[in-house]
């Protein structure tokens, strides 16, 4: 069985956080994380939280340009009046769904970085999220950024934790993988039998060590099971959620911060922003999901050496579409706070007039923030990451 068709049992068995593929990680319980130390650590040594947007996240109705006739002109139905935004300026104001980072940045605490994106944008799903996962626009390849970062740092999975049900891409690298901690079941169809399992599971002859870390993935799903009981859910939660619920998430990144763990970078989720249709006020009620664990989490590590840094895979059209949603877009926002970064708006906006075939034309390329991410927060030369990368973007 080739790789595609394990991508395609994994997408439609629903144990994929928002198309993110299993990668070979090992699933680990948490107790294994809250107890792992490392005396070795650098003093004064940061951690990143990497939070994903699955779907591709309405930029234009999240750092919203009220101010500009473009705005409402392509956006009947879609638009937030001047008086409904939440004003971070005379031009631009938060979704109203994100109060509690609106606080934030009044408190000069949310950097915000306009018009992210990449040469030569794609509007595919998958292919898009390995662009970013890989840090690789040109050509995607095996290995994620931060996968490539462990591979540097001595490979130990639990050095990068992914509170997803499976492995993102991105803590995969070329000679080891992050661990993974899921939090919530991991619903099979009745077609995978043990038999099934077995049979995914076994690498083929002649297969590249990516496709035999993707048949790995398989082995690790009745281990996953057994480790449910290890995570500790939130009262509210369903048991049978296959993908726990960002404050759940960010409670057990939380948690183990605050033990001590020797973890230096958590990656959390939060799926559903592929509104084709009817986007407004489902848009708001996921950024609502957003902002409340996230504006808490930041309050909780005011006073610690934590950065959190949010995206999502593309924006959206500048034009609605007829049916009161947006299509796959290309350049939108990066939220970044904590951990020394200061608040503020950081890149120019792109232009609602100035389009590429109608969509934005990015102002600043994503691995410029990676790039300040390895050196200031990783402590990483980012050219061993990023090959002969030249930009970056200063948040301090």
């Amino acid at each position: 069985m080739d790789t595609i068709t394990r991508r395609r049992f994994l997408t439609a068995s629903g144990v994929v956080a928002g198309g993110a593929i299993a990668l070979g990680g090992t699933a680990y319980g948490l107790r294994d994380i809250l107890g792992f130390r490392d005396e070795e650590r650098p003093a004064g040594a940061k951690t990143l939280v990497l939070v994903t947007l699955y779907g591709g996240n309405d930029g234009l109705n999240t750092v919203i340009p009220y101010a500009d006739p473009a705005y409402a002109a392509n956006r009947p139905g879609l638009t937030y009046d001047p008086g409904q935004v939440l004003r971070l300026d005379d031009a631009f104001g938060l979704n109203p769904g994100l109060a509690g980072l609106h606080r934030l940045y009044g408190e000069k605490r949310l950097a915000i970085v306009r018009g992210v994106g990449y040469p030569k944008p794609d509007r595919s799903h998958f292919r898009s999220m390995d662009i970013w996962q890989t840090a690789q626009p040109d050509r995607p390849g095996n290995t994620g950024w931060l996968g490539r970062w462990l591979d540097g740092v001595g490979g130990d999975p639990r050095l990068a934790v992914s509170f997803e049900p499976v492995l993102p891409p991105l803590l995969a690298g070329a000679t080891s993988a992050g661990a993974t901690v899921p939090g919530g079941a991991v619903k099979l169809p009745r077609i995978a039998t043990p038999e099934v399992l077995t049979a995914l599971s076994a690498s083929a002859p002649g297969e590249s060590p990516a496709q035999a870390r993707a048949a790995a993935c398989f082995a690790d799903l009745v281990r996953v099971r057994d480790l449910m009981a290890d995570v500790d859910a939130s009262p509210e939660d369903s048991a049978d959620t296959a993908a726990p619920p960002l404050d759940t998430q960010l409670a057990l990144v939380t948690r183990c911060i605050e033990a001590g763990a020797a973890t230096r970078v958590y990656s959390v989720s939060l799926g559903g922003f592929d509104l084709h249709a009817d986007e407004k006020e489902a848009q708001e009620a996921l950024l609502a999901k957003l902002d409340r664990p996230l504006a808490a989490f930041a309050d909780r590590m005011r006073n610690r050496d934590v950065v959190t840094v949010v995206y999502s895979e593309f924006g959206r059209r500048v034009k609605a579409n007829a049916s009161d949603g947006t299509d796959h877009g290309t350049a939108s926002s990066m939220f970044l706070m904590g951990g020394g970064v200061a608040g503020g708006m950081y890149g120019d906006p792109p232009s609602l007039t100035d389009l590429d075939d109608g969509d934005l034309v990015h102002t600043v390329d994503f691995r410029d923030v990676y790039a300040s991410v390895l050196s200031d927060v990783l402590g990483a030369d980012p050219g061993t990451v990023l090959g002969d990368w030249p930009g970056r973007l200063d948040f301090s």
